[in-house]
């Protein structure tokens, strides 16, 4: 939603804001679902049997398909593979080690040529994500892959957790669904389309918190989804206040670790197991928790290697995650570093849930930090602060409860208006502060040559005082 349509969304009174937001699901619906879903999930069940060997099988087939495609009929890896054939480079574009790491940069600076020569993307879903990195991409996504995607969803998150999405179910993310300013309830609407109460994860200071209890036990809500870091704000108020009526089948995380802490307050308050999920906009990997507590890896989704200075680990050895995309065959990203560290266990360990999916170990490098605003309520999604803004990375430093630094590098399009873009954004989600904008020829890395996209330096005692 661009700017002016947010700003009239939010005057509009809290009834007419879920008519919108249902109006905007039922489109949702449309690309996410159709009459092949029940199949698509019942199919994707079966598989979770499969062995080690139909897996290897089968990824190695549609991997055949996909390089095909991406040499042939994507303009990025065509150019690419005809410079290499120039220069008298005869290396076979079958063999995945044959292709180069796909930075971030590329995909960022020219996106649609990495759609293919029969899409056209006024025909597809738009997709828009920032990552881990603070860099804004734009993807595509055309209805088979999509609704794939969320058939996966479907059977491995909530169909191994005993709900559907027909259930009523609560989402805690990152949407302005009501305008930052506002303190008093709903900070939530309700999305009839997909049966969803959607509630602002930019609210959830301690005083405003039993609105949200109340609401989770008026629309009857089954599950919910979320950050960790907001459903763990929402658990830890449940449990001081001593509220022992919500109680959901299940709680599912998204985009964020899941700490040990987080997982204890939330199943203690929600009286339910937590599972958590991994995955990215770009649909290169996906992996979901099962009962036992093993994270399984979605091969459909892509093909993970795990690296150390580019060259293979062995299982069980951490190392950078580069991912090639199997499912949007329309976008595919060969061998795409996706910012994140991990290990996956050996190909024949098998989970004690009796599941053969690939084990993932563990998923390292989401730890961003979290703003904090004067009210003392924790903001997490700030990735739309930068959508369409020209700036090629950015890093927004919270130095007091009062004052945030945002380090930014602009393109040559980049103006004034730009700036004040950012500043107003920011201000929506974490109120009144003051906003320094510091123009860099490139925001500092670390030892390991990345950055943390979100800082929060708030002294200790500003913290305390606050109860954070």
């Amino acid at each position: 939603m661009n700017d002016a349509l947010l700003q009239l969304y939010h005057r509009l009174p809290a009834s007419t804001r879920s008519v919108a937001a249902s109006l905007r699901g039922y489109y949702l619906r449309s690309w996410y679902y159709g009459p092949e879903t029940e199949r698509l999930a019942a199919e994707a069940l079966e598989r979770d049997q499969w062995s080690h060997v139909q897996w290897q099988t089968w990824q190695e087939e549609q991997l055949a398909r996909v390089l095909h495609r991406a040499a042939t009929q994507i303009p990025y890896y065509r150019e690419q593979w005809n410079a290499r054939r120039q220069r008298g480079d005869r290396a076979s574009w079958e063999y995945l080690e044959n292709w180069p790491i796909l930075e971030k940069e590329p995909l960022r600076e020219n996106p649609k040529r990495f759609v293919a020569d029969d899409c056209d993307v006024r025909r597809m879903f738009s997709l828009t994500t920032s990552g881990t990195s603070g860099k804004p991409l734009s993807l595509w996504s055309s209805r088979g892959p999509l609704r794939s995607w969320y058939a996966l969803l479907e059977a491995r998150a909530r169909h191994w957790a005993g709900v559907s999405r027909h259930d009523p179910w609560a989402r805690l993310a990152g949407q302005l669904v009501v305008p930052v300013s506002q303190i008093k309830p709903p900070f939530w609407v309700f999305n009839t389309a997909l049966n969803q109460l959607y509630m602002s994860s930019h609210h959830l200071a301690p005083q405003l918190v039993p609105h949200y209890l109340d609401a989770l036990s008026r629309f009857r809500i089954k599950y919910l989804l979320g950050y960790s870091s907001s459903l763990n704000a929402l658990a830890q108020e449940a449990l001081r206040l001593k509220r022992d009526d919500l109680k959901m089948t299940v709680v599912i995380t998204i985009a964020e670790p899941l700490l040990d802490y987080q997982r204890q307050a939330i199943s203690e308050a929600f009286h339910c197991p937590v599972r958590q999920t991994y995955g990215m906009v770009e649909a290169v990997a996906a992996a979901s928790e099962c009962e036992s507590g093993g994270l399984h890896s979605w091969p459909e989704v892509g093909v993970i290697e795990v690296l150390e200075a580019n060259q293979p680990v062995p299982p069980d050895t951490s190392g950078e995650l580069v991912c090639t995309s199997l499912l949007n065959v329309d976008m595919p990203l060969i061998r795409y570093r996706v910012g994140d560290r991990g290990s996956l266990a050996a190909g024949d360990s098998v989970c004690d849930c009796g599941r053969t999916l690939p084990i993932v170990n563990a998923i390292e490098g989401r730890n961003n930090d979290l703003l904090i605003t004067q009210d003392g309520r924790r903001v997490f999604w700030l990735n739309p602060i930068f959508y369409g803004i020209p700036v090629r990375e950015a890093q927004i430093i919270q130095e007091r409860l009062d004052r945030v630094r945002v380090r930014y590098v602009p393109t040559p399009d980049f103006t004034a208006e730009g700036g004040r873009s950012i500043t107003r954004r920011l201000r929506e989600r974490v109120g009144n502060v003051s906003v320094i904008l510091e123009r860099v020829d490139e925001v500092p890395r670390g030892a390991n040559g990345k950055f943390r996209a979100v800082i929060c330096k708030v002294p200790a005692e500003e913290r305390q005082s606050l109860g954070c």
